[in-house]
């Protein structure tokens, strides 16, 4: 079963279909709200609220874009306005995520892909927020540009420009932090 008709069996009344939505999107929803709120209460609050939203206006639902950018569109508009943060703009730093990438299977890659987690998160808390949340967008959910677009609303190039920015400063944070562990790893 598609979204579309998972949409309309809410519509129709059947409203447990709805847990699908909250089941699927919830983790990157947490992400999203957590980069803007920058703890991990209020993001949990921003996307209880998100999903009442989207919930009771599932209606104005149009399937030209997809239901997670829509959804993510509500969460991060309703982040940005309950923080009343200016995310283009803030540098603050953000608690770190814990669940940036998904753990491999042997214990040596575990431990490596801990280690690499824990390294991406200390970079992209001490990142504007705005640019932490256009890389995590980017990167970890693979959204295209044109949907981080409609996330944000931004304009397309607005988003390039922004997460080429964004690289930058995530490879000077990384070079700044990491460089004596390269350094010790290269001799």
């Amino acid at each position: 079963m598609n979204e579309n008709q998972r949409v309309q069996q809410v519509l129709s009344g059947n409203t447990s279909a709805f847990t699908y939505f909250v089941e699927t999107y919830q983790d990157m929803a947490i992400t999203i709200a957590h980069r803007i709120c920058g703890n991990m209460q209020d993001a949990e609050d921003v996307v209880q609220e998100s999903y009442v939203k989207a919930y009771k206006n599932l209606h104005s639902f149009r399937s030209e874009s997809k239901f997670s950018t829509w959804l993510y569109r509500i969460v991060y508009n309703t982040a940005v306005t309950q923080t009343k943060t200016q995310i283009w703009t803030d540098s603050g730093e953000m608690q770190a995520e814990s669940t940036l990438f998904p753990v491999d299977n042997s214990l040596q890659v575990d431990m490596e892909e801990t280690e690499r987690k824990e390294m991406v998160a200390n970079i992209l808390q001490k990142m504007p927020k705005g640019d932490a949340l256009l890389l995590t967008l980017y990167y970890m959910e693979e959204n295209p540009v044109k949907e981080i677009a409609k996330i944000t609303g931004l304009n397309d190039s607005n988003v390039k420009v922004k997460l080429f920015r964004a690289r930058k400063i995530f490879k000077e944070l990384w070079v700044k932090r990491y460089k004596e562990a390269l350094f010790m790893e290269e001799t």
